[in-house]
């Protein structure tokens, strides 16, 4: 004869609502966003460090597109860090099993020396040498080689364009067209991520134009030189 349950017991049971038996048994799903960096405000500035994913249509785009393969490489500084695929060899019968290597990541607050922050960011143990050897972060985000612009990915681009809009890069630049001997940046004018300087002056020019139906001459052709001038041939 099976062993019978005390009274209070089997009472207990019935009287709990199965809702909360359910409750105990499955684990509740959350659809709510990640949240990448929890970045710190700049002091005396009201311009925030870019968000890693939010839409920022008033930074230039990143030349390079998003990164097709390890899509996580695009919200950090990952460099040309890939996931590798190789195969496990076993010594005695040479069997070989698919295996891979993941980048070495990590989670970091790296100094800014123009921004006066620490920026959160992930980044690889080969781009955290690269940055010591440049000299810090703002170097190592200010480098004009291709191969460098390609390993900042599109997180690493728009931390480039935040700290070209603080003052101490400004007037970095402003020094350097100086020793150059350019003019001073004109009013309206944006220094671009690439160096470059955007002409907002001609674009403006160039709307007023179109805007009067104005025509758009070659002013070489009334040159001294000649050129581009048609050329007569001498009738025999």
């Amino acid at each position: 004869m099976p062993p019978t349950l005390p009274i209070q017991t089997c009472l207990r049971a019935a009287s709990r609502p199965a809702a909360a038996t359910l409750l105990t048994t499955t684990r509740a799903l959350s659809t709510t966003a990640p949240t990448f960096y929890k970045q710190p405000r700049v002091p005396d500035s009201d311009l925030p460090i870019p968000s890693a994913t939010a839409p920022l249509p008033e930074i230039p785009p990143y030349p390079y597109g998003p990164r097709p393969f390890y899509h996580q490489s695009n919200t950090g500084l990952y460099g040309a860090a890939r996931i590798r695929f190789g195969n496990n060899v076993s010594e005695r019968n040479e069997i070989k099993t698919r295996r891979k290597w993941r980048p070495n990541v990590h989670h970091k607050r790296l100094w800014s020396a123009s921004l006066g922050v620490f920026v959160r960011t992930r980044v690889t143990t080969r781009v955290l040498r690269t940055i010591d050897k440049a000299g810090g972060l703002d170097e190592y985000l200010l480098g004009r080689k291709p191969q460098r612009v390609k390993d900042l990915g599109p997180w690493g681009w728009r931390l480039r364009w935040r700290i070209m809009q603080t003052p101490t890069l400004l007037e970095r630049f402003a020094l350097e067209r100086a020793a150059l001997g350019l003019p001073p940046k004109e009013e309206g004018t944006e220094i671009l991520p690439d160096g470059t300087v955007a002409g907002d002056a001609l674009m403006a020019d160039t709307d007023r134009m179109l805007a009067e139906e104005a025509e758009f001459g070659l002013e070489a052709e009334e040159g001294e030189d000649g050129f581009m001038r048609e050329e007569t041939k001498p009738r025999k």
